[in-house]
């Protein structure tokens, strides 16, 4: 880097000075631009007895000529960069504007749920019958070596019900990161934050906290570590608190499940309510507490690279997608699996030991002694209760003990979801208790993994405790709410 002729013949007197005094000293250019810069530890450690020869600082001189240095480069090397420059500004024109930013937002949000459904249902047909094809193999197999009934009831009734239901969501789980890292590489998902930042503002909070957020559609563990962003301590304890209310990627195969057996040709509107309400209960908590928080909050401005619009790139999009469809799998290998396992121990036996019936099981002990807490909110069913106290473990847990609980064990088939349905409509469950249990399986208690997370970020038992009672009232008395109007109609 050469600098203009001034900062050039200043760097040369200084570095003849340095070589006198300070001959031990490996690159006296350096040390003789840090002493234009009057930079304090250098200054103190190299003092040169010419002090006229730095009658200022030099820093603001040096820096603007190293940009503009960097700009003749840039102008002599990148190609097509203003052209590129100019139609970024022609998309931002509606994509961050103030009036049509959000509403675009929500429809690019609502484009991603058609592709996860229409695409990931499609797909997801081709896993239901594999896993239907394994369930044929596994149980001739168990037969053919002449297994116990507990031991087949185990695997076939237990594990291959719980975790394949899971895995038959995978298709829906890799449309949605593929459609949110196509988002994030093209640079659309930094102009969400600057979007939000006026709604966000409102809140005490700046744009930047819509962030977390944002990470919180795939899953809240990083969502709760991205809140280190956030230089405010009293703000990262808010953004804790409200991102589990978004609705992560273990919340989707609940919505799916329920939304394809009890709305059919409207299931995607269904689901993609749930994370338009999650996004809506999140703000308003935040506004809340805000009016709550007395304490005047330092305003901090939100400082953020929108980066030019851009194609994807391939190896980065497989990168992220591979790395969450892992996430996924090792947690149906792990997680899951252990799930299934316990509930169907929960199921089969009771007081007296082994049992196929399972109104005996400790399970239907469990379930029914809670039940009454959730009758006002239109989940007043044993098998319901049971199914959301092992959602707390992981929210996929919910729909694997489902498929337990009911003995369906490829619950996502046409023909699964069809005795499902039967069974569910058996006890008197229907669209409105289905809508329930997915509204209230949004907001209740986040996964043990996010607890975990919550408890390491903050280094106190008593705001992860807070946070989940705090998540187990709102989505009580939401559902609530929603259960008790919609029974008028």
């Amino acid at each position: 880097m050469v600098y203009s002729d001034e900062i050039e013949e200043k760097i040369d007197r200084i570095i003849k000075e340095l070589k006198v005094s300070y001959p031990d000293i490996q690159n006296y250019r350096w040390h003789a631009i840090k002493l234009l810069e009057e930079d304090k530890e250098i200054t103190e450690k190299y003092p040169i007895s010419k002090i006229e020869l730095i009658d200022r600082s030099y820093e603001s001189d040096i820096i603007n000529q190293k940009y503009d240095f960097i700009t003749e480069v840039m102008q002599e090397v990148v190609v097509n960069k203003a052209k590129k420059e100019a139609s970024t500004d022609q998309i931002d024109k509606i994509l961050t504007s103030k009036w049509l930013g959000l509403p675009a937002f929500l429809a690019i949000m609502a484009f991603v749920f058609f592709l996860t459904f229409t695409v990931g249902d499609w797909l997801k047909g081709y896993m239901g019958i594999l896993i239907k094809w394994l369930a044929i193999i596994l149980s001739d197999g168990l037969n053919f070596l002449h297994a116990g009934d507990m031991f087949t009831s185990l695997m076939i009734d237990g594990i291959l019900a719980g975790v394949g239901g899971i895995l038959t969501f995978l298709p829906n789980i890799f449309i949605l990161f593929l459609a949110l890292a196509f988002l994030e590489d093209s640079g659309y998902m930094a102009r969400v934050a600057y979007v939000m930042d006026g709604i966000m503002g409102k809140l005490g909070l700046s744009g930047r906290a819509f962030i977390p957020m944002i990470l919180g559609f795939g899953c809240s563990v990083p969502a709760i570590m991205a809140s280190r962003a956030l230089e405010n301590r009293r703000d990262r304890y808010k953004v804790m608190l409200i991102t589990p209310f978004m609705s992560c990627s273990a919340k989707l195969p609940i919505y799916i499940l329920l939304s394809g057996m009890f709305f059919k040709n409207h299931a995607m509107i269904a689901a993609y309510s749930m994370y338009l309400i999650g996004l809506v209960i999140a703000i308003f908590v935040a506004y809340i507490i805000s009016r709550i928080d007395k304490k005047k909050q330092q305003e901090i401005m939100l400082l953020i690279e929108l980066p030019e619009y851009k194609a994807p790139s391939s190896r980065t999009i497989w990168i992220y997608v591979w790395e969450k469809v892992k996430d996924y799998l090792t947690k149906a290998g792990t997680t899951i699996f252990v799930a299934s396992i316990f509930m169907w121990f929960l199921l089969n036996f009771g007081t007296e030991g082994y049992s196929a019936n399972m109104a005996n099981s400790y399970g239907a002990i469990i379930g029914k002694w809670i039940t009454p807490i959730f009758i006002p909110i239109g989940l007043g069913y044993w098998q319901v209760a049971l199914s959301l106290i092992a959602g707390i473990s992981a929210k996929e847990v919910v729909v694997s003990s489902f498929a337990v609980l009911f003995g369906v064990s490829n619950v996502t088939s046409s023909a699964g979801m069809n005795t499902l349905v039967g069974q569910l409509g058996s006890l008197g469950f229907g669209q409105l208790n289905a809508y329930c249990m997915m509204l209230f399986c949004l907001l209740y208690i986040p996964c043990v993994a996010t607890l975990a997370t919550i408890k390491k970020e903050t280094g106190s038992w008593k705001w992860t405790g807070f946070t989940a009672l705090f998540q187990l009232c709102v989505a009580w008395v939401i559902t609530f709410g929603v259960y008790q109007i919609g029974i008028l109609f």
